[in-house]
């Protein structure tokens, strides 16, 4: 983590939401062969703490992005062993609170849950599914378990239908519900996608009427 730490304070684009550093630049940084930093940005992708956003090509280093929601769950437990003050601060600049979108102004409308096929994995375990519709339950999971509220209100309403082609396609139960989320919550549920997926997937939201 201190490697990170060191990478993110020298190189990470703030502008741009990005790191992009060649391997070979990183092992000069971290004093290591090429093997082992492949492994540790291997480790880091695993944890979520980054996600992939382009991989890497010959010719073109890769681009990853910072999972803050995620590092905020897990540093979380261990803010108070800094101080009331650190904590204060941390809170305010959460992102999954400021994820939080101003409550539409229009008339409520009750949404019943789309049935899920089966229960979503437990928090912190890794599926062995890597099929589509697998990936997209790990997807879930992660976004039930950074944002319960919204996961409440929005995302649990949607249906997996494929995965194929580089593009997830789900279903809302209508018109507005689809709106909503592709306006306000896109880039949550398309970091989340990235994080389990992969960079280059596009979304397809489908509705009823």
């Amino acid at each position: 983590m201190i490697r990170l730490t060191a990478l993110i304070t020298a190189r990470y684009n703030w502008t741009q939401d990005e790191l992009t550093v060649g391997q070979r630049d990183i092992a000069r940084m971290w004093n290591l062969n090429e093997r082992t930093v492949k492994r540790e940005i291997k480790r880091c992708l695993d944890a979520k703490i980054l996600i992939c956003k382009r991989q890497g090509v010959r010719g073109r280093v890769g681009a990853y992005r910072l999972n803050l929601p995620e590092i905020y769950r897990l540093s979380q437990p261990h803010w108070d062993a800094v101080g009331p003050d650190f904590v204060e601060r941390m809170q305010e600049s959460d992102p999954r609170q400021q994820a939080q979108p101003e409550t539409p102004k229009v008339v409520q409308v009750n949404f019943a849950p789309v049935p899920v096929d089966e229960p979503l994995p437990e928090e912190n375990t890794q599926t062995t599914d890597q099929s589509p519709r697998g990936r997209w339950r790990q997807v879930a999971r992660r976004l039930k378990e950074l944002q319960p509220q919204l996961w409440t209100s929005w995302f649990s309403k949607l249906q997996f239908l494929s995965g194929e082609g580089r593009v997830i396609c789900l279903k809302a139960q209508n018109r507005f519900s689809s709106q909503y989320i592709l306006t306000h919550l896109d880039q949550m549920l398309h970091e989340a996608i990235e994080a389990e997926f992969g960079p280059g997937f596009r979304l397809q939201i489908l509705h009823e009427g």
